[in-house]
């Protein structure tokens, strides 16, 4: 199986992983949550500006971490898209250099994708088809994995994604940024059954609602409205108990979609990719109902939810396996559907 060097950079972190087939060899990420959190959130100028300063170090890092040179690499991979442009042409240009240097084939890697094979490196025995919850800052998706590649959209989200919620309650409740892991741990401190939240239905024009369509927007307003209620009555605010409510109804509603979306498809295999699968309330409602249904539900390792070059790597090594190589003219999209995967490909 062929041996990947890829690069990550859709958002803020610079990442570097030497992957072959599923086994990670180095696996390398600059995070620049320090520099983000002065601005309540990813500044993009400031972002791809940190990732031309990391880039270099990252590669050399990677090569030296898995003992390896270039002669030992067989393909050179990273994400175009979807991300912020800027920080995703920093990391597609040095790939392209690298592979033109080095005389190696060059694969362009949809984000999402990665996330999907992210569960590849935990569970190295993974075959499709199954179905992919995919909970990241700006997606929320059930995918219908078939195959490298091949892949059907089950249900989204129509406003909000989960992570996106999640930032925006904890900017709401001034407890800072990243807010998912600010959430997830104050929470554990709180009474989750303390308020009740709406899980948010999404509605159809013709009446009913989209079964595994999420809508995270209405619960961030039942926050906001909750904190303003308590404030106009000179009450104080019960933070812990707020984030453990606000939690568990995102924990509920994105659990609910998966299970009826899995068994009304016949999938006995759910995986979950993204930042958000590192939550611990999604993990423990999502393994209790899948228990309960006799599914099997796999998560990445904590490492392997956030953004990393190792899924991107795995992925791309698939697909590289399969003759699939992209276009030294390959750009970088804000937003691709993972519908048109194979586009990046020839």
């Amino acid at each position: 199986m062929p041996t990947v060097l890829a690069i990550e950079t859709s958002c803020d972190e610079t990442a570097v992983a030497i992957v072959n087939n599923r086994e990670v060899l180095s696996n390398i990420v600059a995070s620049q949550i320090s520099v983000h959190k002065n601005y309540g959130g990813v500044v993009p100028e400031v972002a791809s500006r940190l990732h031309l300063e990391t880039i270099n170090e990252a590669v050399a890092l990677g090569l030296e971490k898995a003992q390896l040179d270039w002669g030992e690499i067989d393909g050179v991979a990273a994400t175009c898209a979807p991300g912020l442009v800027g920080a995703l042409l920093v990391g597609l240009t040095a790939a392209k250099t690298l592979a033109m240097v080095n005389s190696l084939p060059f694969l362009g890697v949809h984000h999402l994708e990665g996330h999907i094979y992210a569960n590849y490196l935990t569970e190295t025995t993974l075959q499709p088809p199954f179905l992919s919850l995919l909970v990241s800052g700006g997606h929320t998706s059930l995918i219908h994995v078939k195959d490298c590649g091949m892949y059907e959209s089950l249900g989204s989200t129509r406003d909000d994604a989960a992570g996106e919620a999640f930032d925006k309650v904890a900017r709401l409740l001034k407890l800072g940024y990243p807010g998912g892991p600010i959430i997830d741990q104050l929470a554990q401190k709180g009474d989750s059954s303390a308020f009740k939240l709406p899980e948010g239905r999404v509605s159809l024009p013709e009446g009913g609602y989209h079964p595994y369509d999420t809508s995270f927007s209405g619960l961030k307003t039942a926050v906001l409205r909750l904190v303003q209620q308590l404030e106009q009555k000179n009450l104080e605010i019960p933070v812990a108990d707020v984030a453990a409510s606000f939690q568990n109804t995102v924990a509920r509603a994105l659990t609910k979609r998966a299970i009826n979306c899995a068994l009304d498809f016949g999938l006995d295999t759910i995986t979950v990719g993204g930042g958000v699968a590192a939550n611990s309330a999604l993990r423990e409602h999502l393994v209790s109902a899948a228990q309960t249904h006799n599914l099997r539900v796999l998560f990445p390792s904590l490492k392997f939810c956030t953004d990393n070059a190792a899924m991107i790597g795995c992925c791309a090594a698939d697909h590289l396996s399969r003759g699939h190589t992209s276009s030294l003219n390959l750009g970088v999209e804000s937003r691709l559907s993972l519908s048109r995967v194979m586009e990046l490909y020839r």
